[in-house]
């Protein structure tokens, strides 16, 4: 849905479109119908880019037990029909646990446009459930422990 394509039309000259809508059988799930889009080089589209993250193996969070949680798994773009994107690249290197990867930290191609305005989350590094559940273990302890001193001053 986001790839321009050269349609040859009998007795015209090549025309670029993009997919918009698929509408497929119902059993077998085969198109019948495309829906395209005719586009000059110059125009401006909205399109779903995918996202993909490289250097997983370079992430120091990621090393330490960390898990990447996919926020958004692509975003929405204004872009000119000319320069469509593959992918949005996300490098994950240096990252540790907590540190969240925005819309502001990535690279855009040229001529590329988030359409959402504010500094949104794609992903971010969180610690394990496991690693989770132990820090809250050793927070609820010691909240015990402080709970239980003043009563014990109080029976003094």
């Amino acid at each position: 849905m986001s790839t321009l394509f050269n349609l040859k039309v009998e007795g015209h000259d090549d025309v670029r479109v993009i997919c918009r809508n698929v509408q497929r059988h119902v059993v077998k799930d085969l198109p019948t119908h495309l829906d395209f889009m005719r586009l000059k080089r110059t125009t401006k589209i909205n399109l779903f880019i995918g996202v993909d993250f490289i250097n997983e193996d370079e992430c120091p969070g990621l090393k330490k037990g960390g898990i990447l949680t996919v926020v958004r798994n692509e975003v929405e773009l204004m872009v000119t029909a000319g320069d469509i994107p593959e992918s949005i690249t996300v490098d994950l290197a240096g990252l540790e646990v907590g540190d969240t990867i925005t819309i502001s930290s990535v690279d855009l191609p040229a001529g590329a446009k988030a359409t959402i305005d504010r500094d949104f989350v794609i992903a971010n590094i969180q610690a394990p459930s496991s690693l989770t559940s132990a820090e809250n273990e050793d927070e609820d302890g010691a909240e015990a422990e402080a709970e239980a001193a003043p009563e014990a001053d109080a029976e003094e």
